[in-house]
């Protein structure tokens, strides 16, 4: 049952993080610190052995790396429809990344040269989950951002579904051009990443979604590699006037609660007319839908609010800091300003968030769990690192060099004052 609430203020289940956030981690990193470890001492015989003892599968003959042959069938057998749909993703999603921002320079009040270089990564781990589903588009939309920002080398591992991994995961990455695959899944292929073993070379950063599990093995190896975002269930708030149109809004609602029974959508609505339509038309469109159950689980722990105004709801939406926020109001880009927290922002009534999730071109892969109110989606910018540059001539020296010296005085590092000294 969808519920539908009067709301004046924001309520405790919307508000983020803290103690709760931090207590819920500890029972599922105890397990996955004891997989690390165990891939850290063992390296590959750990892998096999996990393979069989969490995924009941056997490691094939040829190892982890999926040969290239299996890759080319895979990517074969791909029907033609949603090749040409991966290949236009994959379009979308370069062209968007090409507008990054170029290199930057400039000069200080002294005259002496300051810059900023952006260096891709040199390798990159991506995580792509396969059990029972198959999420092509998760390959699209951590692959290219990498490839755009120029990453050498991408290495992609997957759960051994069927031995090999399943087909449309495989065939995707050779449409996207990725050879480096491994069967490998769960926490321990990202410890194989961060950490590498005997076939399975180390990464620089890992990338992509995952369960708890995951999610756990990324914030504890974070510092031996780095990492993206630690990914929470799929979530959607959508804020509604009474001109948005119910079939509509519940669609959305429903689109993001079948992912996942730990899955949030959020209606926040200044019509109770709307609401109470849109609780009917969820029950009326979950009957037809094949994973009714898990949406009906998630729809059933999320709510429908109803807020005195427009400014309420912006208020609510910016406490929980959404992976998605929908705007269907009769003027979202007149909210736009006031949106401070969301992964990726939705307006207008022929804007669902599914777009976002395939084709539209910015990555589908966002902060969740509140974790908008600091973090970024998934861009080019995250597959590089900026080092720093300065140059300065005789004059800049000469004009800085005062005030460096007397700071270094201050602390107490006598050879920094040295050094800065005599140079002219």
């Amino acid at each position: 049952m969808f519920e539908v609430r009067e709301c004046r203020e924001v309520p405790p289940e919307l508000r983020r993080g803290g103690r709760a956030f931090w207590l819920a981690q500890r029972k599922v990193e105890e397990e996955v610190r004891a997989i690390i470890d165990r891939v850290a001492r063992e390296g590959d015989a750990a892998l096999s052995a996990l393979s069989r003892e969490l995924d009941g599968v056997e490691t094939p003959a040829t190892g982890f790396r999926v040969p290239l042959a299996k890759l080319e069938e895979a990517a074969a057998a791909v029907p033609e429809e949603l090749k040409k749909a991966l290949l236009k993703a994959r379009d979308n999603v370069a062209r968007f990344s090409a507008t990054r921002p170029a290199n930057t320079f400039t000069f200080n009040p002294a005259g002496a040269f300051l810059g900023t270089l952006s260096l891709p990564l040199r390798r990159v781990g991506v995580y792509i989950p396969g059990g029972r589903a198959a999420y092509p588009s998760s390959v699209v939309m951590n692959v290219v951002p990498a490839q755009a920002a120029g990453v050498e080398e991408i290495a992609l591992a997957t759960p051994p579904a069927g031995g090999y991994g399943h087909p449309l995961i495989l065939g995707a990455a050779y449409l996207l051009g990725v050879h480096e695959v491994y069967a490998v899944g769960g926490a321990q292929a990202i410890a194989a990443l961060a950490l590498g073993t005997e076939t399975i070379p180390a990464v620089d950063k890992v990338v992509g979604p995952g369960n708890a599990y995951v999610a756990a093995a990324k914030r504890l190896l974070f510092g031996c590699v780095g990492i993206d975002s630690v990914a929470g269930p799929s979530e959607v708030l959508i804020v509604a006037d009474e001109s948005a149109r119910a079939p509509l809004v519940a669609r959305d609602l429903i689109a993001q609660a079948e992912h996942d029974s730990e899955a949030r959508a959020y209606l926040v609505t200044t019509s109770r007319r709307l609401a109470q339509e849109v609780a009917a038309r969820v029950e009326e469109e979950l009957r037809s839908l094949p994973r009714a159950g898990l949406a009906r689980a998630a729809l059933a722990a999320s709510a429908a609010y109803v807020v005195p105004d427009l400014t309420t709801a912006l208020a609510l939406a910016n406490a929980w800091a959404p992976e998605h926020l929908e705007l269907m109001v009769a003027d979202p880009w007149a909210l736009l300003p006031h949106v401070r927290n969301a992964g990726a922002v939705f307006l207008g009534p022929f804007t669902p968030e599914a777009l976002g999730d395939y084709v539209a071109g910015p990555s589908h892969v966002l902060p969740t769990a509140g974790t908008a109110r600091f973090a970024s989606p998934l861009g080019v910018e995250q597959f590089q690192k900026r080092v720093n540059v300065v140059a300065y001539g005789r004059a800049a020296w000469t004009a800085d060099e005062p005030a460096a010296r007397a700071l270094a005085q201050a602390e107490g590092l006598a050879a920094h004052a040295r050094a800065l000294e005599g140079r002219g």
